[in-house]
């Protein structure tokens, strides 16, 4: 073909973006990018043959998968692929709901399909899970988006892995790992310990619960009693859970037993998180701070903009009502809001086949090499490995933070309570 290698790589990625942009991936859904592969570096395990997912070298990440928060997903997976040392050792366990969910469109083949188009060597597997085995459990909450069934699906982990998965690092869909996902995932756990979590013994614990709660004399304070530690109040959003543990001591059914308490009297207000902490406050083996830097989505009513808190950042959340790609697309972003959308692999409806082929090539990053990307030796700041397909979809620059894993960014703010399910 005639043309200068600049006009040849333009017209290429062009054809690529079209595809992707036409491709059937289900009506309701929206449409994705294809991400840059990611290869192990040097020193990742080995991959055992015939293994699968009992791979005992593999680090194991469970996240719900739906409709409308698949574009978070998208970002979360794809923030995790980036930045971990062993990409090609990280299973992906995907919860979704058995009848596609609330409004439709978002059935497990459909979003498998969206999955591997977006991920052609992602390994991972989709797990139903039907809705009315929690549907008459759940109780109304201060949010409307906190009484989905899907909430609840991390309380049956272990009923849908494999038994043969020892522990899983439970992710919600609103997340971005800036930092290898495998020094969580070696979170040490002592024998007396099933969760793993960062804790945050500042929050008022007792706000999580009723005057009803904290007044009765069979609960309250009795509740807690004779556990390891002063009960703190945890995110359910990022832990660390050893499913042996979990199903050896029923705790799906310990969390059902608040559930239902829940439905004669109310005790409390929130969603999921609540139960947890019932069962979990003071026997939660603490993860640095680092791993959570949560409520950037503000609170449960107005999702106001939030700054980081104070320390290192492994892991920003955006718990709380404002989600990045909400606001980004309502054009009222908040400071890290430019952050996430770094990571979005969304293709607006707008691009299509003709606004894609009216870009110039000077616009369009040459697409020689940037297919694959080794997480070889991560030594200080995170290589700049951007998708061309994100430069298009009006991404500029993928790590605009510049974290670095050896020296990890660090934003000074108030000390508040970021209380958010």
């Amino acid at each position: 073909m005639g043309g200068n290698p600049a006009m040849r790589a333009g017209l290429a990625l062009v054809v690529v973006v079209v595809a992707v942009v036409v491709g059937d991936v289900g009506a309701a859904l929206p449409r994705f990018a294809e991400a840059p592969e990611y290869r192990n570096g040097e020193g990742c395990p080995a991959a055992v043959a015939g293994a699968g997912v009992c791979d005992p070298g593999l680090v194991h990440i469970a996240m719900t998968l739906d409709a409308h928060y698949l574009r978070g997903s998208m970002a979360a997976i794809y923030s995790l692929l980036k930045h971990a040392s062993c990409p090609e050792s990280i299973f992906f366990h995907f919860l979704a709901a058995a009848d596609g969910g609330e409004g439709g469109g978002g059935g497990v083949g459909e979003l498998r399909t969206a999955v591997a188009a977006s991920f052609p060597s992602l390994r991972f597997e989709i797990y139903p899970f039907r809705a009315d085995a929690v549907t008459g459990l759940i109780s109304a909450s201060v949010r409307a988006a906190l009484e989905a069934p899907l909430n609840y699906a991390r309380n049956y982990l272990a009923d849908l892995l494999p038994k043969c998965v020892p522990r899983a690092i439970y992710l919600d869909s609103d997340v971005l790992a800036v930092d290898d996902v495998r020094r969580l995932w070696e979170t040490r756990l002592p024998a007396a310990a099933v969760v793993a979590a960062p804790e945050y013994c500042h929050a008022n614990f007792s706000r999580y619960f009723t005057e009803n709660f904290w007044s009765d004399p069979q609960l309250g304070d009795r509740v807690f009693a004779g556990r390891r530690r002063a009960p703190c109040y945890f995110n359910t959003g990022v832990m660390v859970i050893d499913l042996r543990r979990w199903r050896v001591g029923n705790y799906r059914r310990r969390i059902e037993v608040w559930m239902e308490l829940q439905k004669e009297k109310r005790i409390y207000e929130l969603g999921s998180l609540p139960p947890f902490l019932l069962v979990f406050a003071g026997e939660v083996e603490a993860v640095d701070h680092r791993w959570n830097q949560h409520g950037l989505g503000g609170d449960n009513v107005l999702g106001s903009c939030r700054p980081l808190h104070k320390g290192p950042v492994s892991l920003m959340h955006w718990s709380g009502k404002g989600k990045p790609w909400d606001r980004l697309d309502a054009g009222k972003p908040c400071p890290l809001d430019h952050t996430w959308k770094s990571y979005d692999l969304y293709i607006a409806e707008a691009i299509t086949a003709a606004t894609t082929s009216q870009l110039p090539p000077s616009a369009v990053q040459d697409s020689e090499g940037e297919g694959r990307h080794t997480a070889a030796a991560h030594k200080g700041k995170m290589e700049n490995r951007g998708s061309k397909f994100l430069f298009i979809c009006g991404t500029i620059q993928i790590d605009s933070l510049g974290f670095g894993l050896e020296n990890p960014h660090k934003v000074e703010a108030e000390d508040r309570d970021l209380s958010t399910d």
